[in-house]
């Protein structure tokens, strides 16, 4: 049901906002894999155009953070910390992404980036916490607390199918906004907005619960916001379509290339319902659709871009 529910909103997003979208991203940052939210979306700033420019993959963030530019070539050992392992590995990443160019002289191999990163590319990061039955919420109300006292996205978000009750918003932090989504007929209705969140501020995230004993972390404002960009680039890289249509006849792709099962009528996750085990498989060639091309049409995102490399001639090879 989480499932269906989640990439039913992905798509209904895709179509009412200007938004990149992405699922299932880290949103802790002193204790990484903690918390994991279930939907993220970009809104464009000012610089996207220059982003979606120079790459469609995600740019490695040691990349961006390395002490090279574009004026001028470094030494690669130079530019990037770590192990020369480490560093070769992050460089070739950077290089495939089109996001540095390389080079040779006298011997030595260099780097230069081949577009300034543009530091106001991402306008708005958005979380969406999808929890479809309020009846059964789990952990919903620590999840909305950490999200509201770490401050990492701009709006945090709960999307339900359920009846809310007041009962229910008062459980949910005040900053919190609501909606109630029907995945059916793609109707979303706010019940509260989202309030804007200190991202630009010190936030307090919880690393350990025990009883009597809460342990926290503060993590400042450039951790956080090197942790925001690398949401923001996993987000851009990685998109919402990330699973792969099983070799059944009876899973078929619907319009916005989600994987619906005609056996048990509603969508299904590929990597856990599908294959010979299932009552309804039925052997065949997989779904023919290409998640980069519907992206690429809905989105602000930009599939396989000109990239700054191909624009300057010879930038690939200084001398």
């Amino acid at each position: 049901m989480e499932f269906g529910f989640e990439l039913a909103l992905c798509a209904h997003l895709e179509r009412a906002r200007d938004w990149v979208l992405a699922r299932q991203l880290g949103g802790a940052v002193a204790s990484p894999g903690s918390r994991v939210m279930d939907v993220v979306g970009i809104e464009p700033g000012p610089g996207f155009d220059d982003r979606a420019s120079i790459t469609d993959a995600e740019i490695p963030h040691a990349a961006i953070e390395a002490d090279v530019g574009v004026g001028q070539a470094r030494d690669w050992r130079d530019a990037f910390e770590g192990h020369p392992d480490h560093a070769r590995e992050r460089v070739e990443a950077a290089v495939e992404c089109g996001f540095l160019a390389r080079g040779r002289r006298g011997g030595r191999e260099y780097v230069r980036q081949t577009a300034r990163y543009p530091d106001d590319w991402v306008g708005k990061l958005v979380g969406i916490e999808n929890k479809p039955d309020l009846g059964t919420p789990g952990d919903l109300e620590r999840q909305l607390r950490f999200d509201v006292s770490l401050a990492l996205f701009d709006e945090v978000v709960l999307a339900t199918t359920s009846h809310v009750t007041g009962a229910h918003l008062n459980r949910i932090p005040d900053a919190v906004g609501v909606w109630r989504f029907d995945p059916g007929s793609g109707e979303r209705t706010v019940l509260r907005e989202p309030a804007e969140l200190p991202v630009t501020e010190s936030g307090i995230e919880t690393v350990g619960e025990r009883p009597l004993r809460t342990e926290i972390a503060v993590v400042d404002a450039e951790t956080k916001a090197k942790k925001r960009r690398r949401i923001a680039e996993r987000a851009y890289g990685k998109g919402w379509r990330t699973y792969e249509f099983p070799d059944c006849a009876r899973c078929v792709a619907t319009p916005d290339g989600r994987s619906e099962c005609a056996h048990f009528d509603r969508v299904v996750n590929p990597a856990e319902a599908c294959g010979p085990d299932c009552s309804g498989y039925e052997e065949s060639e997989p779904a023919s659709v290409d998640p980069a091309a519907l992206r690429d049409e809905h989105t602000p995102w930009n599939r396989d871009p000109a990239g700054a490399v191909r624009r300057q001639s010879g930038l690939d090879r200084f001398g």
